[in-house]
């Protein structure tokens, strides 16, 4: 395992070299979005600077160059998750739009009057509002797995929520509240017994963990690149191609037909049948870029880091009597976000203060308000880390944690 060289990584962020309210940033949001490395800057502008065109559209150089680019970024995330072939990667928007695709086009297919779609309580809702719609319009049953008091689901819990009658369960790999990493593969064992498809949201592992999708044996696993060094505007959602191959496209139009008459259409194989429409090649040529940054630093090399930062900071976190930690604190099945409330002063507060000290954070609930009416709280505030942070920022993180309480008048 390869120490990161934490000062040349923070060179390589042009975000992070600034003063934000008369301090240094420390950006502890990466869970929302990722700062880009120049790298990454650099790859998507001599795209655009020699290579634009419509790809897959003309006989043109250009038009030649951007199909290169784009195929090959295709490539590189097939083999970054270790999928059979490269046919099984499709390129979307973002997360959120790969759910819905996979809900809108294999959901609304397949799932049946009486079915059961199993979720857990921790899901973003961009993993809840699809299949609800998904439940309504078929007349399917929405269950939901929830967590023990360390914030995990339990093998009992995953034999008391999926059974005979379960068509599809969706979860996420880590919670983006909790930072707790559910464990898919026995999640994926139990979903076989009974014949039913794991969709799996992988926003917040793929960036910090080695996936292997062959390994974990999920039908469908999506993420993000903007959460991952990439640029916002795409995203991937990876399918087993028997799978892909049944589903009825989603989007239509423009580059994922065969052939059109004036009364019907066929459309073209996967993976161009869910691409409709011009694409977003600069954003999947950024995506490419920061899976190569990733892979020269190691994702072992990050999730030590990260790790390590973890436990640096829950030391110090877990000596203010005022701040609860909420979910696991257990750094073998959590990643690296911590959630975090504070005595007496509402999260948008705590962010509101920690700004004036140049601290980025995330408060509010997380697109999660399901977890929070479980928890019994209306927000948290949340840290989250990635491979550019540094013990100075969790130090500057924890002075402005012992000031939000004096701001308003607590007296400490």
């Amino acid at each position: 395992m390869v120490k990161l060289d934490i000062e040349g990584i923070i060179d390589d962020f042009p975000t992070l070299n600034q003063d934000v309210n008369g301090h240094r940033l420390a950006y502890l949001d990466s869970a929302a979005t990722t700062q880009r490395p120049i790298q990454v800057l650099d790859a998507m502008a001599k795209y655009n600077k020699i290579s634009n065109g419509n790809p897959h559209r003309g006989a043109y150089q250009l038009s030649i160059r951007a199909t290169e680019e784009y195929d090959f970024s295709r490539q590189r995330v097939k083999e970054f998750i270790n999928a059979r072939e490269v046919k099984e990667i499709i390129f979307t928007r973002n997360t959120t739009e790969s759910l819905n695709l996979i809900a809108n086009s294999y959901g609304m297919e397949f799932v049946k009057e009486g079915d059961e779609i199993v979720l857990s309580i921790s899901e973003h809702h961009s993993n809840i509002l699809p299949w609800q719609r998904v439940a309504r319009q078929k007349g399917a049953v929405l269950k939901y797995m929830y967590l023990d008091d360390k914030g995990r689901i339990t093998d009992e819990e995953m034999d008391r929520v999926i059974g005979s009658k379960t068509k599809i369960v969706a979860i996420a790999h880590m919670s983006n509240v909790l930072g707790t990493i559910h464990p898919i593969r026995e999640i994926v064992e139990r979903a076989r017994r009974v014949g039913a498809t794991v969709v799996v949201d992988g926003a917040q592992a793929v960036p910090h963990m080695k996936v292997d999708v062959r390994e974990l044996d999920a039908d469908f696993y999506v993420f993000s690149g903007h959460k991952m060094l990439g640029p916002m505007g795409i995203g991937v959602l990876y399918g087993k191609r028997k799978l892909l191959e049944d589903m009825p496209p989603y989007l239509l139009g423009g580059d994922m037909i065969e052939y059109v008459t004036e009364q019907d259409a066929t459309f073209a194989p996967i993976p161009h049948k869910f691409e409709a429409g011009t694409q977003n090649v600069e954003g999947a040529v950024g995506l490419g870029a920061a899976i190569e940054y990733i892979e020269d630093i190691g994702l072992d090399s990050i999730r030590d880091h990260e790790m390590k930062l973890m436990e640096y900071t829950l030391d110090r976190l877990l000596d203010i009597p005022y701040v609860g930690i909420q979910g696991p604190k257990d750094l073998k099945s959590k990643g690296g976000i911590i959630s975090f409330t504070i005595d007496g002063v509402h999260p948008h507060d705590v962010s509101t203060i920690l700004d004036a000290y140049g601290v980025a954070i995330r408060s509010g609930h997380h697109c999660a308000q399901p977890l929070m009416k479980y928890m019994g709280l209306p927000a948290t505030s949340r840290l989250s880390f990635y491979l550019y942070n540094t013990k100075e920022d969790v130090d500057q993180f924890i002075r402005a944690i012992k000031n939000v309480r004096k701001w308003l008048g607590y007296g400490a």
